[in-house]
C-alpha cells in the first residue's frame, strides 16, 4: 500500500512541477520547478528498483545540468517584456512542434509494443543475484566498454572545440612578462613621497 500512495505521490508532483516549469513566467522559477520534476522522477526510479538511474538524476541533471542553468538564467540580463512578446509570437510554431513530439511518442509507444528491436548484439543477460548498478557496470565496462570510451573521447574533443571556438584573445592589453615583473626591484616600483597640504600628488 505504501509503495501505491508514494508512487502516485511521486507522479503527481512531477507532473505538476513540470506543467509549472513551463507555465512560469520567471526563467529563474522555471528552473527550480525543473529541479523539483527531477527529484520526483528519482524518486519514480527507486520505486521501480533503478536506484542507478535515480543517482543519475540526482546527481547529473540536478547537480550539474540544472544547476548550470540556474547560474547562467541568473547571471543573464533577461528582457521579461521581450520573452513574453517572442512567446506570444511563436505560439503557433511551438503547438505544432509539441504535437509532432506528441505523434511521435505515440508511433514509439506503438511500435514497441508491436515487438522490440535490437540493434547490434542481444544484451548479456546479468547474474540473478547481481544488482542493478553492477549489471549495469558489468555492461558498460564488459560488452560496451570501446563505445563507451568512444563516446567519452567525443565529448572531450567536442569539449576542446567549444573552448577553442568561444576563445578571444584581447588586443588592447599588453603581453604580460613574468620574468620582468619577477626581477623588478621594490625601489623600482614604489617612491615615496610627501606632498604639501593642499596640492595634491603629481602622478
Amino acid at each position: 500500500m505504501i509503495h501505491v500512495l508514494a508512487f502516485y505521490l511521486f507522479a503527481v508532483l512531477m507532473i505538476a512541477s513540470a506543467v509549472l516549469v513551463i507555465l512560469s513566467r520567471n526563467p529563474v522559477h522555471a528552473v527550480l520547478w525543473l529541479i523539483v520534476a527531477f527529484f520526483n522522477a528519482a524518486g519514480l526510479m527507486v520505486l521501480v528498483g533503478a536506484e542507478f538511474i535515480a543517482m543519475l538524476l540526482v546527481i547529473v541533471y540536478v547537480g550539474a545540468v540544472a544547476v548550470l542553468f540556474l547560474f547562467v538564467v541568473m547571471m543573464l540580463d533577461i528582457d521579461f517584456a521581450t520573452l513574453r512578446a517572442g512567446f506570444i509570437r511563436n505560439f503557433p510554431l511551438g503547438i505544432a512542434v509539441a504535437l509532432v513530439l506528441l505523434a511521435e511518442l505515440v508511433l514509439s509507444v506503438g511500435a514497441y509494443r508491436a515487438g522490440a528491436m535490437y540493434l547490434g548484439a542481444a544484451p548479456v543477460a546479468a547474474a540473478a543475484e547481481a544488482s542493478n548498478i553492477a549489471a549495469i557496470g558489468a555492461m558498460l565496462y564488459g560488452q560496451y566498454l570501446f563505445l563507451f570510451e568512444a563516446s567519452g573521447i567525443i565529448l572531450l574533443v567536442a569539449m576542446i572545440g567549444a573552448i577553442v571556438l568561444t576563445h578571444r584573445g584581447r588586443k588592447d592589453t599588453r603581453p604580460q612578462n613574468i620574468a620582468h615583473q619577477v626581477a623588478r626591484r621594490p625601489q623600482d616600483a614604489t617612491r615615496n613621497v610627501n606632498p604639501p597640504v593642499g596640492e595634491g600628488v603629481q602622478l
